[in-house]
């Protein structure tokens, strides 16, 4: 935020700091001006509030400038931009409309943060419609005032094109479907003829704006009873993203409400030779939208899609699981206080198996279009050489989530006894296995570990040859899996390349002097006089003196006879001391009662 600030002063776009007065009158580029506002102060990442105070500064910077305050700090006077000051003179600059937009920026990113903040509080529905009426406001009179003969056709067509987008979404907002939909239409009509009238890069921006435009125009369209619209929506939806921001919500919201009515006629699904009833009605939503997904997934354009839509359909996987779940513990419950004990598995926790396996196998497919999406980047060449590449390690993980998700799929609650379920997941496993082995094998290649990988091949092969036996008896069973033949072919020139690989760099490898290979520990101090290349010279641990030093003889001192001193037994000289014998009736009372001993 304090950045922005900073940053505010620095950027003086042409219509902020000086008059934009050409031959044709007071021009303005309203949408590009929004649209660089937007993008450097938060909308980039859909802050509403910090666009809003942004405006706020860029307000206040404005009526500075031009000296066009609203009163002082003690009293309040309300002044406006009219027709007829644009008509004198002394007004003559552009900044006296950028006033105007800006005032209704700021009343439209307030309506759209309290947009955000009303999925929790529902009370600030009634506060967004009114800024949002506010904004609308703003923009009819910044296109009456641009009626004005001094401004320039241009600024005359995107003021219009403006009030009409402010207007439909004041309408959307009120589900009034008809009038939303003219407004938008008016806005797209200007905003194509503008496209095709101007050079390149504005028209990028104008087409932008269209494309924003226009699943509003078919959501709206949709709620005028075309049925056409929806399934337009749901391929924008499922294909290309769908409309973001205001329109996300919704779209979502008309999707589910349109399955949900479908749903009413669902009443079960065969899965491995049983049917089960669903009573669920988000598991009924969910099994009735998979077919759309998982259509749509197989026409993606590109992996970015393909994986987006991979994730969208997880989460509403998950989130059915754990209705179902919720369910079960009901169920559980139930059972406990009935005291039944039957052996056979209940419906309902055969569908949360159905529902499970369709996660688990998503998470495969999805994995597997990861893995293919690296290898084609592993195979192609690196012209930055500063970027990091793909490496076979990244894909070597993709495969042990592979692995590890078929491992769960052969543990499923109510398919221990299908023998047929089994060895499918058995087989799969062998498939995902031998990939796995293989980029194994190529991340042993890159550090030149020949024996390695080529035992790693072997085993490849191996895994492959096991599974194409296999396969004969489990028809129609690699039909959703890579190909193993492809994998074999490439294995088999694989171990040709390493194999001569192998051989070059066994005779490229240039023989060292032979003082370099005689090894000698002498440290550097003692072998002065004598010639021998050591590399450990210049590494980090030069061999130059030995340390620590070994221990040498040294004279002892007299100090360390002191310390035996106690511990010596020196001889008894009693008998060479003078006695002196004790006389007096002292020294007799003294020996009678001891007192001398």
């Amino acid at each position: 935020m304090a950045s922005d600030k900073q940053n505010e002063g620095k950027i003086l776009p042409m219509d902020e700091n000086k008059e934009n007065t050409t031959e044709d009158g007071i021009g303005l580029e309203i949408l590009q001006i929004i649209k660089d506002s937007q993008q450097q102060h938060g909308l980039r990442h859909g802050d509403y509030q910090r666009y809003r105070g942004y405006c706020s500064r860029r307000l206040r910077r404005l009526r500075k400038t031009l000296g066009f305050k609203c009163g002082n700090r003690h009293k309040f006077t309300g002044k406006k931009v009219t027709v007829e000051m644009l008509s004198d003179n002394r007004y003559s600059d552009n900044r006296y409309l950028l006033l105007v937009l800006m005032e209704a920026e700021r009343a439209w990113s307030y309506a759209m943060q309290l947009k955000q903040e009303a999925n929790t509080e529902p009370r600030k529905r009634f506060h967004l419609l009114s800024r949002l009426r506010k904004a609308a406001k703003h923009g009819e009179r910044l296109e009456k005032l641009c009626e004005s003969p001094r401004v320039d056709a241009k600024t005359k067509l995107e003021a219009q094109a403006y009030t009409s987008y402010l207007s439909g979404m004041v309408r959307f907002e009120l589900q009034e479907w008809k009038a939303a939909t003219e407004a938008f239409n008016k806005c797209k009509t200007i905003y194509e003829k503008l496209a095709s009238a101007f050079t390149e890069e504005l028209a990028v921006l104008y087409h932008q704006r269209v494309e924003e435009i226009s699943p509003n125009i078919r959501y709206c369209a949709y709620n005028i009873g075309d049925q056409n619209a929806m399934n337009e929506l749901m391929q924008m939806r499922l294909s290309a993203g769908g409309g973001g921001g205001m329109m996300a919500e919704k779209l979502e919201a008309l999707i589910t409400q349109t399955r949900a009515k479908q749903a009413a006629t669902m009443s079960e699904v065969e899965w491995r030779g049983r049917t089960v009833p669903v009573k669920i009605d988000k598991a009924r939503i969910f099994l009735l939208g998979l077919g759309d997904n998982e259509a749509a997934i197989a026409q993606a354009a590109n992996e970015e899609t393909k994986e987006r839509l991979y994730e969208t359909l997880l989460a509403e996987c998950r989130d059915t699981i754990q209705a179902v779940r919720e369910e079960l513990k009901t169920e559980a419950k139930q059972r406990e206080r009935s005291d039944e004990a039957s052996g056979k598995v209940s419906n309902l926790q055969f569908l949360h198996s159905y529902l499970t396996y369709i996660k688990l196998w998503t998470v495969v497919k999805r994995n597997e279009s990861m893995a293919h999406m690296l290898q084609a980047k592993l195979k192609e060449p690196q012209t930055d050489e500063n970027k990091r590449g793909p490496r076979p390690q990244d894909l070597i993980r993709l495969y042990d989530i592979i692995l590890q998700s078929l491992a769960e799929l052969s543990t499923l609650q109510g398919l221990e006894e299908d023998h047929t379920f089994q060895k499918e997941v058995a087989l799969k496993m062998l498939v995902y296995k031998a990939y796995r082995c293989f980029f194994i094998a190529q991340s042993y290649v890159l550090v030149k570990k020949w024996s390695e990988a080529l035992v790693l091949y072997e085993r490849v092969l191996k895994y492959a040859k096991e599974v194409q036996s296999k396969a004969k008896s489990l028809n129609n069973s690699l039909k959703d899996l890579p190909d193993v033949q492809e994998l074999i072919t490439e294995v088999n020139a694989e171990k040709y390349s390493l194999q001569a690989a192998a051989i070059l760099d066994t005779e490229d490898a240039p023989e060292a002097p032979s003082q370099q290979k005689v090894k000698d520990n002498t440290p550097l101090c003692e072998r002065l006089e004598t010639f021998h290349l050591d590399p450990t010279l210049v590494g980090k641990q030069p061999n130059l003196v030995q340390f620590p030093p070994d221990f040498q003889p040294i004279p002892c001192k007299p100090l360390f006879f002191d310390l035996a001193l106690n511990h010596v037994a020196f001889p008894p000289l009693d008998d060479k001391v003078e006695q002196k014998g004790k006389g007096g009736l002292t020294g007799y009372i003294k020996g009678i009662f001891g007192f001398g001993s």
